[in-house]
């Protein structure tokens, strides 16, 4: 296995991984753990025009108003009256009043499958955007433990959960969620952070990690 291909399935993990963060509530940890510092590293291995996206995003990030960032959170994704954004999977895949439906059971057995526990402080549904990235990351993250280790039988049997997790629920739905962040958002943060989930669930995330470049 090249060298830049491993480097690569790791950046794929670990953009996935900061890419989930940015679907919580906006605060002081996006700048004490350099969030998109790292975003930007990750992106570099990958691919320089999806670089460019992360440094517009974090572009965006440090020209907003912190309080404006919030409200802009609030609107999209909780409320109050109604989301503009709706952030679970069973509401894109199942129609506008769905939750918990059918879809989200079925995500939840492929966590269960595949030995994904949601934590217990995320009180939040198991299908929501940011559940699916971090379910997302820890399969690319076995992944690139799988190439590291040159295990062909293993990366083809976590590769073919991948591709099936895409096509039944986050890569059906990540599509018109972010259409719908896009139009709603009136930061350039949220904007930037819709154009660039569709773009890494639809081109990076689903391809087989090498030769991104």
């Amino acid at each position: 296995m090249a060298n830049d291909d491993l480097e690569n399935a790791a950046a794929r993990a670990d953009l996935c991984r900061l890419l989930a963060a940015c679907y919580y509530e906006p605060g002081p940890e996006f700048e004490e753990e350099d969030v998109f510092g790292s975003m930007q590293e990750a992106a570099a291995t990958i691919d320089p025009d999806l670089a460019a996206s992360v440094r517009r995003l974090g572009d965006a990030y440090a020209a907003a108003d912190r309080q404006d960032l919030l409200v802009d959170y609030t609107r999209l994704f909780l409320g109050p009256i109604d989301m503009l954004a709706k952030p679970y999977g069973s509401v894109w895949l199942e129609g506008a009043g769905g939750l918990m439906e059918d879809s989200t059971m079925a995500v939840l057995a492929l966590y269960e499958e595949s030995g994904f526990a949601i934590d217990e402080a995320f009180r939040d549904l198991p299908d929501h955007v940011a559940a699916e990235l971090e379910f997302l990351y820890l399969l690319l993250f076995r992944e690139s433990e799988a190439r590291f280790r040159g295990d062909a039988e293993a990366l083809a049997g976590i590769v073919a959960r991948r591709r099936r997790f895409l096509d039944a629920h986050l890569g059906r739905w990540v599509g018109p969620f972010t259409a719908a962040v896009r139009e709603g958002a009136q930061t350039g943060f949220y904007r930037e952070l819709g154009a660039l989930t569709d773009r890494f669930v639809g081109r990076v995330a689903g391809g087989d990690g090498a030769g991104q470049r």
